[in-house]
């Protein structure tokens, strides 16, 4: 499986700067006044991991294959988007069909880029859309709930629903509906405003290492769990440099990880995504699965034969493939087991299926 990340925010906050330094292309086009973005640029991204390369000269493999993430550049939403203003109804329905949100908040002064509102303020930007996206589920709870469209419901669904709407009349955050429904439920609700979030405050230069006072003020606010401070000017000059140049660029500013690598991490996180590998003569490759998942839901990811005609999964730790060079040893040595149906994957196993065709 692979994960889609939606990147959101204010009008010329950097969201297409962010974009193209994030996929290392020019597919955005960023540019001094709002809407500069009106459909939605996609960009697909190997997810660096230093243990491909590392199995795979174990395995001599000829290929080596990265599970990937796709990043999504939204049209910037302003107040009222609920109601249609800006490019609000085609924003609200790009934010539904991705697995995550990456909001990205201006924490930078600067005359040059125009900003939408008289001042910039971090804490202010995330609540509207916040509430854009608050309002934006309150009107499809109501419509779900009339009675002529009631009857597409299942009771679990209807339940939500119903709960959802008492907890915006509270004044309340929908967020609390994680601790009364599964996660499996909640996403069939289609609520935006459950999506997982990663908070991104885009910096300028001199505060990518220790953040400034505007970024201290936001996490003050949100927090620091699910909260990046990044320059995507940085990132963009990053990205157009040789790998040598980069890491010397990286060690004169101070950066010991990019920002890919660091939203890659926190996407994993707040999405519950773990990986496993293959990996053998002619290919070593990382898939990525959800936490907690069974054995034959992962042979699945490979193909739905694997899952359907599941028998066993050799199963070596990566640890133990590193330190024993390989499935020969790992065997010989004890460290292969094998494993059926109730097993639960765990991050970083290395796989080989058994199936019935």
């Amino acid at each position: 499986m692979s994960f889609k990340c939606g990147i959101v925010g204010l009008p010329n906050v950097g969201k297409s700067t962010l974009f193209n330094a994030l996929t290392s292309s020019n597919k955005a086009q960023a540019a001094n006044f709002p809407f500069c973005t009106i459909d939605p640029n996609i960009g697909v991204v190997s997810v660096p991991d230093g243990r491909l390369d590392n199995l795979g000269k174990i395995s001599k493999s000829k290929k080596i294959i990265h599970t990937t993430i796709s990043f999504v550049d939204i049209a910037g939403l302003v107040k009222g988007a609920s109601k249609g203003e800006g490019l609000g109804n085609k924003f609200l329905s790009h934010i539904r069909e991705v697995d995550a949100v990456i909001h990205l908040i201006r924490c930078f002064d600067s005359d040059d880029i125009q900003n939408v509102n008289p001042n910039v303020d971090p804490v202010r930007d995330l609540e509207i859309i916040e509430t854009e996206m608050m309002l934006a589920d309150l009107e499809s709870i109501q419509k779900r709930l009339e009675k002529s469209n009631k009857k597409n419901l299942d009771e679990d669904q209807i339940k939500i629903l119903k709960t959802a709407l008492e907890l915006i009349d509270n004044g309340e955050d929908l967020t609390n509906l994680k601790s009364q429904f599964n996660k499996k439920q909640l996403n069939l609700s289609g609520l935006l405003s459950l999506k997982p979030k990663i908070f991104v405050c885009n910096v300028d230069e001199k505060s990518t290492q220790n953040g400034n006072n505007y970024t201290n003020a936001f996490i003050d606010k949100f927090g620091q769990e699910n909260t990046l401070i990044v320059s995507a000017d940085i990132e963009n000059q990053i990205n157009g440099l040789e790998s040598n140049e980069r890491k010397n660029y990286m060690e004169m500013i101070g950066l010991k990880e990019t920002g890919l690598d660091r939203l890659i991490q926190k996407g994993y996180k707040i999405l519950e995504l773990e990986t496993f590998f293959t990996s053998g003569p002619e290919e070593t490759r990382a898939w990525t699965i959800e936490k907690n998942c069974f054995a034959p839901k992962a042979a699945g990811e490979i193909h739905t034969d694997f899952e359907k005609g599941f028998i066993r999964a050799e199963t070596v730790s990566y640890d133990d493939f590193i330190a024993n060079d390989g499935w020969v040893n790992s065997r010989t040595n004890g460290k292969m087991r094998l494993e059926g149906k109730d097993y639960v994957v765990k991050d970083g196993d290395i796989l080989n299926f058994r199936f019935n065709t």
